[in-house]
């Protein structure tokens, strides 16, 4: 009997053992089945999310509000010189008639853009639509509309156009100020004229700044999903299908075609945009009226400061804001109402971003020493009338090799007399020394100095002397020699190593 007991309970036993291992290989199985696709924002920080398949249903919800724009022009063909005209040799090549041209031809061009509005406003590409007597907009379903121009600004190459159609399929905007590299990014969009087209990336960088070389306000999302000639202002979606930008421009190598490097406006950018021009019927941006540059390493040390960081002012407008405020040059913006000041891109933007009339805090490092100043921004004025063109200085009438050796190596000035102002159309009010010859392979001409630069001041003592730049130049400490230049119609400081 006892021996009949120990086999049940073995038995037993075995039972047991056997549903537990079962159970655990169920569960292990549940376990390893994938996920759905789309997660709740609550789960969305995590990384078990599994295996992500296909983005087709977010697509073909967002398809429908990505367009295809087609713009047209009349544009003027240059007439022939009339050196050609007259010469008998090229009439003899023509049989003595000569060749008729139109003096007006018809330009094409092909875009993309997103539907924003249920009643029909949509965003695109200043580019896409600059200068056009007709656009036309096409949808996914083959329906074509034409379409308004309602209003544009060429600084952040944002337009807004307008069809006369209700109840459109539109994309929600998202929070561009929400984007992390590493987000997983599609464009929509019409590249080559081929049709709505996807791609996938990530997004690559946020607040990205080429200098200006392609839109005069910069603040772009740079992705590596596939952006080419006709994806101009379509979107730029996040997995949830909401809008993060308008793509609008690439680094392309020498084929022209797409090298992973694309950039986007943000959303909130173009929104922002979108909004002044619907209420204001245009663009209005903040100014204070200086010059800013960035405060490099070498800079900081010129400053006397290695761990100072911020804007410094190169130069300051006379009749703005910051000359009524008393800012002065040399002074470095270190913060902007409570916020720090990283870079210049960050500073101008945040400067254009507030309305004129705004009051605006500045924390300022003066010699040293940190100050506060309270200022009221005016509306920036046109670019094109501020800036007078070229910001080259025309050295026309240098005589290259005059001058005297400087106490730089390999820099030669002189006075800045009256007739030099009238030749490099200096303003009277500049004072300095012209930069005559700078030798190509000195310190100079590697950190920028260049021939027919002007030289207001040295270590940030004015100078109008050769004896007194050499004095300068002689008696300054540190490991650089820290000039204020002024270029054409702008200034900079520029550290040359000793």
């Amino acid at each position: 009997m006892n021996h009949s007991f120990h086999i049940r309970r073995s038995t037993a036993v075995l039972v047991m053992i056997i549903t537990l291992l079962v159970g655990g290989l169920i569960t292990s199985m549940t376990l390893t089945r994938t996920v759905p696709i789309f997660v709740s924002s609550a789960h969305a920080a995590g990384y078990d999310q599994g295996p992500i398949t296909t983005f087709a249903p977010m697509v073909k919800h967002v398809m429908p509000a990505v367009v295809n724009i087609s713009s047209s022009k009349v544009v003027r063909n240059q007439e022939m010189p009339s050196q050609f005209l007259d010469d008998p040799m090229f009439r003899r090549f023509f049989g003595g008639r000569m060749p008729q041209q139109p003096r007006e031809r018809r330009a094409e061009s092909l875009g993309s853009g997103v539907v924003v509005s249920p009643e029909g406003y949509i965003l695109t590409n200043n580019h896409v639509v600059e200068g056009a007597s007709q656009v036309k907009v096409s949808f996914a379903d083959q329906r074509e509309f034409p379409a308004k121009i309602i209003g544009t600004d060429q600084a952040t190459d944002v337009a807004i156009l307008k069809i006369d159609q209700k109840n459109l399929p539109v994309l929600p905007l998202s929070d561009s100020s929400h984007a992390q590299v590493g987000d997983v990014v599609l464009a929509v969009g019409n590249p080559f004229g081929l049709g709505q087209t996807v791609t996938m990336g990530i997004v690559s960088a946020t607040g990205r700044s080429l200098g200006g070389r392609i839109e005069r306000f910069e603040d772009f999302i740079q992705t590596d999903a596939a952006i080419n000639p006709g994806n101009s202002g379509g979107a730029l979606v996040n997995t949830k299908g909401e809008l993060v930008g308008i793509n609008t421009a690439i680094l392309a190598g020498e084929s022209g075609g797409n090298q992973g490097i694309g950039f986007a406006i943000p959303i909130n950018l173009a929104r922002n945009i979108m909004e002044q021009i619907l209420k204001n019927g245009k663009v209005t941006r903040g100014f204070i009226g200086i010059t800013p540059q960035e405060v490099t390493r070498d800079i900081a040390k010129g400053f006397g400061n290695p761990d100072l960081k911020g804007v410094a002012i190169a130069s300051v407008e006379a009749g703005t804001p910051a000359e009524r405020a008393g800012l002065q040059v040399g002074d470095v913006i270190t913060a902007v109402n409570g916020s720090p000041v990283s870079d210049v891109n960050q500073f101008r933007l945040q400067v254009a971003g507030m309305a004129p009339g705004t009051k605006v805090d500045l924390k300022i490092n003066r010699n040293g020493h940190d100050q506060n100043v309270t200022l009221t921004l005016a509306e920036l004025p046109n670019e094109t009338a501020r800036r007078g063109g070229d910001d080259g200085q025309d050295d026309q009438g240098l005589d290259s090799g005059g001058g005297e050796k400087g106490a730089i190596s390999g820099v030669s000035i002189q006075a800045l007399s009256p007739e030099l102002k009238r030749q490099l159309q200096v303003p009277n009010s500049v004072h300095g020394l012209v930069v005559t010859e700078v030798d190509a392979s000195s310190h100079a001409a590697e950190a920028g100095l260049a021939q027919g630069d002007v030289i207001e001041s040295v270590n940030r003592q004015p100078v109008t002397t050769v004896q007194q730049f050499n004095a300068a130049v002689r008696q300054g400490k540190g490991d650089s020699t820290l000039l204020l230049v002024k270029r054409g119609q702008g200034a900079a400081f520029i550290a040359i190593p000793k």
